[in-house]
């Protein structure tokens, strides 16, 4: 099997269920959100599955693309997608195995744009996001985006981050995260924006 990303590139994808590939209608909306953010950027891919979100950050100038994914023969996958894909100039990592002892490998790295993608029904998101804000992942003017099942799910609450917006597409939602400003006193019309 194969899908289509941006430019009509082909990338490879695994049979049967292993993996869940984010639909072509939110993987669109992502970028179109995040449209003019995603150049010279550095994104980090969360349970990459086949590895789509970030071979469209890399066909679209982001800089550094890393990704953490379980599945061994995922990771075959992912690491020949994005090296079909990547130029010279970029950078790309794939990091196999549980996601929270493979965020620790990331300490001291920061990233502009998170994609996190888990099993809806797994019970990763509190602790991974809680994670990426432990280990300060998210850089303090970046986002991440969440992607979950449009019924039945709360959003974690994540000291020193907020919400800054929602959006849902039939079945699948997403949530996007920010870091708070950390400007005390800030001017109403001088805080930070989500980018829209």
């Amino acid at each position: 099997m194969s899908l289509r990303i941006y430019g009509n590139r082909q990338l490879k994808t695994l049979p049967g269920k292993e993996t869940r590939p984010t639909s072509a209608r939110v993987r669109e909306a992502v970028f179109n959100i995040w449209q003019g953010e995603i150049a010279d950027c550095r994104w980090l891919d969360l349970c990459a599955g086949t590895g789509s979100m970030g071979a469209e950050a890399l066909c679209r100038g982001a800089s550094l693309v890393a990704g953490i994914e379980q599945s061994s023969r995922a990771c075959v996958t992912i690491q020949q997608n994005w090296q079909q894909i990547a130029n010279a100039q970029q950078e790309f990592r794939v990091l196999r195995g549980d996601i929270t002892q493979q965020l620790k490998i990331l300490v001291g790295k920061q990233f502009d744009r998170i994609y996190f993608d888990p099993p809806y029904a797994s019970g990763l998101y509190q602790s991974v996001l809680e994670a990426i804000a432990h280990h300060q992942l998210l850089d303090p003017s970046g986002e991440i985006a969440v992607e979950h099942a449009s019924q039945g799910w709360t959003p974690p609450e994540i000291p020193g981050w907020e919400i800054c917006r929602q959006k849902v597409y039939g079945n699948t939602s997403l949530t996007f995260y920010r870091i708070l400003s950390q400007e005390l006193g800030a001017d109403k019309g001088d805080e930070k924006q989500c980018n829209s």
